[in-house]
């Protein structure tokens, strides 16, 4: 895993009514402080790449649908630098993956329906000054492909 990425598993609670899952506590390890709490979707096959920031951490989940996020360390310095992660989260795999800074990071939607995704970042976005580097989502020299491998 790179440095820095905590995951957690989150836990689904059904009852007769319906559901509850906890996405953030002050009283786990990932969380750091409040930012703010946004969602973001995704259509079927759409990517949302690359991003990292500067001093932001970002916790995400994806509470409908399903994403593939993927991580890269461009960290110089870093013990894991250069290297890729991919994860699969959603309603058949709700983790809470929490983004330390400087990571790049972004998501494809793999299910046949919107994906929905809560983020939870230790920073509250600023309009002037945003706290959000892109690169390209295809052209860039991260090593990852988002073409889907299903044959």
């Amino acid at each position: 895993m790179i440095e820095g990425v905590k995951i957690r598993q989150l836990k689904v609670n059904p009852d007769v009514r319906g559901r509850l899952m906890e996405l953030m506590r002050p009283d786990w390890e990932e969380f750091e402080k409040f930012g703010q709490v946004y969602m973001t979707t995704a259509y079927p096959g759409v990517v949302k790449a690359w991003h990292y920031h500067k001093l932001q951490r970002d916790n995400f989940t994806c509470v409908k649908g399903m994403i593939r996020l993927a991580l890269y360390d461009g960290r110089e310095g870093s013990s894991t630098y250069g290297q890729v992660e991919e994860l699969y989260i959603g309603e058949h795999s709700p983790i809470m993956v929490s983004i330390p800074p400087e990571v790049a990071h972004g998501f494809q939607c793999v299910s046949d329906t919107e994906a929905v995704v809560i983020n939870c970042p230790t920073e509250t976005y600023d309009y002037e000054n945003p706290d959000e580097f892109r690169l390209d989502p295809h052209d860039n020299n991260i090593p990852f492909d988002w073409h889907r491998r299903d044959g």
